[in-house]
């Protein structure tokens, strides 16, 4: 599936499923993550954004002091697609 491709419903349905700690809001796949204090989310926050120059796919980030929150989508595909599906699972696996 081309980058650029948004991913049927179906296949997002199963991504979400696989990976229950993302989920879907306002049209990105979101996950949570807590830390103790503000210094572990921001060391968190610096390994997510060299990944994501690696990448080359950079999400969206929220944070409120021990609280991060990432959102994937790919704005020049209007949706989410398997490229944030990928990347999706490399933060995952981050923790």
């Amino acid at each position: 599936m081309p980058a650029t491709q948004t991913l049927p419903e179906p296949q997002l349905h199963e991504l979400l499923q696989d990976m229950p700690e993302w989920a879907l809001e306002d049209g990105k796949i979101i996950r949570f993550w807590t830390f103790t204090n503000f210094v572990d989310a921001m060391s968190f926050v610096n390994r997510v954004a060299e990944l994501a120059e690696q990448a080359g796919h950079h999400p969206d980030i929220d944070i409120r002091y021990n609280r991060v929150k990432l959102g994937l989508i790919s704005h020049d595909a209007g949706g989410i697609t398997a490229r944030d599906a990928r990347m999706a699972r490399r933060l995952s696996a981050l923790l």
